[in-house]
């Protein structure tokens, strides 16, 4: 309990965030979000699932040929994911 300088609670838990460890679980926990966001409504209505393991995006596709898109962007999509977590986060993507 501090006497002199107190501090809003708003900018104690902005702070909390901020840490690496925090972000990266919380960027790790929005994958799913960010993943609908960088590939688009109508490729996302194909996507069955998306986890995100140890670097690794796993994403089941209902579809071949949105699966076969996936495929060739993969590079450009694993750049647009870590730019939307704001820190490297994902390594490669894997199309189930």
């Amino acid at each position: 309990m501090r006497r002199t300088k107190t501090q809003p609670i708003g900018d104690i838990l902005k702070e909390f965030f901020e840490r690496p460890f925090i972000a990266r679980k919380l960027a790790e926990g929005h994958m799913p979000d960010y993943w609908r966001e960088v590939v688009g409504e109508r490729i996302a209505s194909f996507t069955l699932e998306v986890q995100y393991v140890n670097g690794v995006v796993y994403v089941r596709m209902a579809s071949s040929a949105a699966r076969q898109e996936i495929f060739y962007r993969r590079d450009e999509l694993t750049e647009q994911l870590n730019q939307r977590a704001g820190q490297h986060i994902v390594n490669t993507i894997i199309v189930r």
